[in-house]
């Protein structure tokens, strides 16, 4: 549900130092809305950060995203890794684990049909209310109302064809196993405690990439980087930083859970 808008605290903090994109991923204006739902296969959506990358001719980045955009980071990581620099994964997981995958497809496919038929004007704010949105409205109601603004701008088709041809149909976390065991570009996981989509599909992520470090934030949901802008500011910096040092590490074989003590 966010965009690049969504991002203004973190573009506000790391241009003092970096060179800063944030994009928006297609069917969310002002990108294009394509109006065949085969256009916004996950596919798409990492290639989508490989254009980026090219038109703006930058060989390698760190890659940043949140939700739907975590998928897209992540997958993109998994087919060009030799294109980032680091991949920061923020909120992923959602309809990734077996027992979630079914009920995660019909509620995509509900949300589609419900915004077509009634824009978000109207389901804008039942969106919000969501069990890891609450959060932040509890904490920041100016913050909620600033996104729901937001929200209320975005297409109601290009989002409808969104969660029917990528949130619905894009594959699980776990269908890259055998890439995350190979992946060796370092990998921030950062999940808000109550994010509950988000927890199991996160600890999955850790256990099967030597190259990961994960972060929960207490008491926080899933817009992590609205809810606790600083705190996520300072994990991305820190990791950045290690990174470019040389210091950032893979996990070491002797922590890989065998015994118990």
């Amino acid at each position: 549900m966010g965009e690049y808008r969504s991002w203004e605290a973190q573009v506000r903090y790391f241009s003092r130092r970096y060179r800063c994109i944030a994009f928006n991923a297609r069917g969310y204006p002002p990108s294009d809305v394509p109006s065949l739902v085969e256009d916004y296969s996950f596919e798409h959506q990492r290639a989508g950060i490989l254009a980026v990358l090219d038109g703006l001719k930058i060989d390698k980045a760190h890659i940043v995203g949140l939700s739907m955009g975590a998928f897209a980071t992540f997958y993109f990581g998994m087919k060009w890794p030799e294109r980032a620099l680091s991949l920061t994964v923020a909120g992923v997981g959602s309809g990734s684990m077996p027992e979630a995958r079914a009920k995660f497809r019909q509620e995509s496919e509900a949300a589609a049909t419900k915004l077509l038929a009634e824009g978000w004007d109207k389901s804008a704010e039942l969106r919000g209310n969501s069990p890891t949105r609450v959060q932040l409205q509890n904490k920041s109601p100016r913050a909620f109302a600033e996104f729901i603004g937001l929200v209320r701008q975005h297409s109601a088709e290009g989002s409808a064809l969104t969660l029917q041809g990528y949130q619905a149909l894009r594959p699980s976390l776990g269908d890259f196993k055998d890439e995350m065991a190979q992946c060796t570009v370092p990998t921030l996981i950062i999940s808000g405690d109550e994010d509950e989509p988000c927890l199991e599909a996160s600890l999955m992520l850790k256990r099967h990439m030597s190259s990961a470090g994960l972060v929960f934030m207490p008491q926080t949901g899933h817009a992590c980087n609205l809810e606790e802008p600083e705190l996520f500011n300072q994990l991305c910096d820190q990791f950045f930083h290690q990174v470019e040092s040389g210091q950032y590490r893979m996990r070491d074989p002797r922590a890989t859970p065998g015994r118990m003590i």
